[in-house]
């Protein structure tokens, strides 16, 4: 997926879209439970914020500007939650990429949100049995629209082409071409995915030159290209190996060949050897005194 916040209108289409998929008739009550623009929540899994700086007039532009920026899962393409959780409740589609959560595995340890650096996973405590909640792209079980066929509901529902459909090379592709493109050229932006024949002439921004999710934490499968610097929209600056790839790596190397129990059993065994000849000695000078 790629979102493109310089084609943002912030029209909450997509927020009132997710709600429909994910949560319908969440509350027969009819109390509103959920929030379009404030923050992720287990009864939110998609949501569009507001950056603003000075008197916030001028569209993706840091001085006295305004940026939106859609909240979600990344999808990461080496997720620190998958790597944490201690009973694969979590798991990352080798085919789709996404990270999908199974809830009756699920333990309620939470870790997952911990590790998380995009904060991300939401837990339910409303919930007797505890639950978490986050995007998994409208393909959870239940829903399935991506195996049927369909797009994410954000997708389909975006008017502005700000959010669209694709394999990660594709996208990234398509980033780097628009990154590439002179502000204040036209370009034909595509809507929901890229081999679409709709699309629509519209003025090329003033890219800031990055994009986020390329190489952050390991990348992810969620893309993003902003006009203002990523630290503005929240978006956290992060190593290119993941949290969890790290420390993956760092204990295969010490179990690899079972090299590090074996020196752990060796020094306890010169430790057991030293401690049992002091006594020796200690036991034979007390004999003779």
């Amino acid at each position: 997926m790629l979102y493109d916040s310089t084609l943002c209108v912030g029209c909450q289409a997509c927020v009132t879209k997710c709600q429909d998929i994910n949560f319908p008739a969440r509350n027969p009550e009819g109390e509103q439970t959920w929030s379009n623009n404030d923050k992720l929540s287990p009864y939110t899994n998609n949501i569009i914020q507001v950056w603003r700086s000075g008197t916030g007039v001028n569209k993706d532009q840091e001085e006295n500007g305004y940026a939106y920026i859609k909240k979600q899962c990344m999808h990461c393409v080496d997720p620190n939650c998958v790597s944490v959780c201690p009973v694969s409740a979590l798991k990352k589609d080798p085919k789709t990429g996404i990270v999908h959560y199974d809830k009756d595995v699920c333990t309620g340890c939470r870790y997952c949100m911990v590790a998380c650096p995009y904060n991300v996973p939401k837990y339910d405590y409303n919930n007797p049995f505890g639950a978490l909640h986050k995007c998994e792209l409208c393909n959870q079980k239940g829903v399935e629209r991506l195996d049927k066929g369909g797009l994410p509901g954000c997708v389909e529902v975006c008017p502005a082409g700000a959010v669209i459909f694709g394999t990660r090379e594709e996208l990234m592709a398509e980033a780097k071409k628009r990154l590439a493109l002179k502000p204040g050229s036209e370009y034909h932006y595509p809507r929901q995915t890229l081999k679409t024949d709709d699309t629509y002439l519209h003025t090329v921004p003033k890219y800031y030159p990055h994009l986020y999710g390329e190489k952050e934490g390991g990348g992810t499968q969620v893309l993003v290209l902003t006009g203002v610097p990523y630290e503005d929209l929240d978006l956290p600056k992060l190593d290119d190996l993941s949290t969890g790839a790290r420390s993956e790596h760092v204990q295969h190397t010490l179990y690899k060949g079972m090299i590090l129990p074996l020196a752990a059993l060796a020094g306890l065994t010169v430790l057991v050897r030293r401690n049992s000849k002091n006594d020796h000695h200690d036991g034979g000078d007390d004999h003779e005194s």
